[in-house]
């Protein structure tokens, strides 16, 4: 049985004492949510505080993670630094990444295997732009994603990943992939984790979705057999609404 995953990514939202006020306003209203493993992804300047603030009610993921353990590299954070801040997960290859700095397949590939060297664990996001679903390249996207940025993981390695099916047309725009549209990508995915991994790396790994994730559509997420949780954008920076999506099966 997957445990389920619910992430929230502020991206470049809130300052430490908003961080701090956030999670202290949402333990309360997930406590008690033994159902899932909930990570937050607050903004470097916040990683220490809200890992101290969290305590055991939350895990702590970086938004995206150097390659290198250290050097001349201005403005980067490496995968030791984030273990030091608290992190126990970090985001790689979220879209705005790819989109905004030219991040590669390749440089993903490399970020996780820095990510599980220094004990982290990975959320891998993967997904297809407006126009490559329109022209129904989503399976060769997702494969080609896959198999550059996932290649050369054991099995070993496999079994501390998390990924993260994110439509690019789907995020901050309002709109969802309906839950049959995501189920058929997720369940594509599976079935390259059978191909490329193990058929014991697809039962176990677990698969988010992420895309104008919302109180509202949660449940119907959530029904879907493939579907293992979800990567949560603008609806995870309200404590209510964030709360809500945890709080999915009640």
């Amino acid at each position: 049985m997957r445990r389920p995953v619910i992430a929230g990514n502020w991206k470049m939202f809130k300052t430490i004492a908003e961080s701090v006020a956030f999670v202290n306003a949402l333990k309360p209203k997930i406590r008690g949510a033994n159902h899932c493993d909930i990570v937050v992804a607050p903004p470097y300047t916040a990683l220490r505080a809200v890992a101290d603030a969290s305590g055991l009610d939350l895990a702590v993921a970086g938004q995206d993670v150097a390659w290198e353990k250290e050097g001349a590299f201005t403005g980067d954070v490496s995968a030791p630094m984030l273990r030091d801040a608290g992190c126990s997960h970090v985001i790689i290859g979220h879209s705005e990444r790819r989109q905004l700095h030219g991040e590669t397949d390749e440089r993903v590939n490399l970020k996780i295997k820095a990510a599980l060297a220094a004990g982290l664990l990975p959320i891998v996001c993967v997904g297809e732009s407006l126009a490559e679903r329109e022209s129904n390249q989503t399976k060769e996207v997702l494969e080609k994603q896959f198999s550059k940025g996932l290649g050369g993981l054991t099995p070993q390695d496999f079994s501390r990943i998390i990924i993260a099916y994110e439509p690019v047309w789907a995020i901050g725009t309002g709109r969802t992939a309906t839950p049959e549209i995501a189920a058929e990508s997720h369940h594509f995915l599976r079935g390259l984790v059978v191909t490329k991994i193990s058929g014991e790396s697809a039962e176990s790994v677990r698969i988010l979705y992420g895309g104008s994730v919302k109180p509202d559509n949660i449940r119907g997420l959530m029904a879907q057999e493939d579907i293992d949780g979800a990567l949560v954008g603008g609806a995870s920076l309200s404590a209510e609404s964030f709360a809500a999506i945890v709080g999915y099966n009640s």
